[in-house]
This record gives C-alpha cells, structure tokens and sequence, in this order.
C-alpha cells in the first residue's frame, strides 16, 4: 500500500464528501491540474486505497432485505478450502477470519427468513466446519466509514 501523502489525504478527504465528483470537479476543488488528480486517482487505485465500489449497492435494493452475521468455527486444517467453498456461494457477502472462539464472521444477504435458513444449511454442510451460529441484522446503527480515520491521518501527515 502507496504512503499517503497531505495531498493523498486531502483528494481522499474530498471525495468522502463528493464520492460522485468527476476528475474536472475534484481538480478545480483543489486547485490542481486534471492530469495531476488522474494520476493520483490511478496511483492510489493501483496501490489498493480504494476498495470495491460493489460496497456501495444496496444487497436490499437487488432483492436481498434480509442480512444476518453467521459465526462459523471450523477445524484449521481446512480453513482454505472452507473460505474456497463459500466464495461459491452467492449469498455471501463478506467473509473475515477472527482470532479467538469464532474462526469465521460471514455476513449473507437472502430473500427471507426461509433463504436465510437454507444459507446458514449450506455453509454447515462444508466439509471442516463444525458449528454456526447465526444473527440476523435488525438495523445498521454505524455504516463503513474511514472519514474519522482521514481526520486523524490528515493531523499526522
């Protein structure tokens, strides 16, 4: 990952506020060039700054209201193909390996509480996983941000 620098930051910072501004926009916000706001869109996007833009699609507008967090314990030895083997499932949406008592916290998106059931079978019947345990999302009470991070990085830098 590319050191950010105060410019980095203040690019970043601006589009947080205007995720939708185009080039020309950001450029005549900052008072830089277009080529120079280009390159450095193309540089942090190639050193991995920007994640999937796919995060900013609503699963509940494609069809998919009901979201649940599954903790999975598996045994280790077949933590790589169990991650293979969810990959394949689309209703997964998220996967992050823990340290602690839960090996695995999935997040899925389904169509109701009877897909829902039917996920959570799908994922307990992967060969190595041994137990899942499984909250349904009742409301977001703090969306992804990195905003305050950019604050704090923006007072270092």
């Amino acid at each position: 990952m590319a050191h950010l620098d105060s410019v980095d930051l203040e690019l970043l910072a601006t589009l947080s506020h205007e995720p939708r501004a185009t080039v020309v926009a950001l450029a005549d916000k900052l008072g830089m060039s277009r080529n120079t706001v280009q390159a450095r869109m193309a540089r942090l996007d190639k050193s991995g700054v920007f994640l999937s833009y796919e995060r900013a699609i609503s699963s509940s507008a494609l069809g998919f209201p009901i979201e649940a967090f599954i903790s999975v314990t598996v045994r280790q030895a077949d933590l790589p193909y169990i991650t293979g083997e969810l990959h394949r499932i689309p209703e997964v949406l998220q996967a992050h390996g823990l340290s602690g008592q839960i090996d695995l916290l999935v997040r899925v998106a389904c169509r109701d509480t009877q897909h829902l059931f039917d996920t959570d079978a799908r994922i307990l019947a992967i060969e190595g996983v041994e137990r899942t345990e499984t909250s349904l999302v009742m409301g977001e009470v703090i969306g992804y941000r990195v905003r305050p991070l950019m604050e704090m990085a923006r007072e270092t830098a």
